[in-house]
């Protein structure tokens, strides 16, 4: 595993998220990364969905009313 194509790269990137990635994974990973500029896009990408789903689920606790309403909705027809 000295070489990735991208199809590996991208899900090497997605497991990491999971996982902790080796050694060697890490620095085959890097390697491909710096020059690959579409997976090094998508790494970016995938820390920034990352911590966007961090921070709604941080909001999304602060309690019921978050949602706007207790959690209740409104009645069919509007009003």
């Amino acid at each position: 595993m000295l070489k990735l194509n991208c199809e590996q790269a991208t899900r090497m990137m997605s497991e990491s998220q999971e996982r902790k990635l080796g050694t060697t994974e890490r620095t085959v990973l890097r390697m491909h990364t710096w020059i690959c500029s579409g997976c090094c896009n998508f790494g970016g990408q995938l820390g920034f969905i990352r911590q966007a789903m961090k921070g709604f689920a941080a909001h999304a606790d602060d309690g019921d009313d978050a949602a706007g309403g207790g959690g209740k909705r409104p009645p069919p027809g509007g009003v």
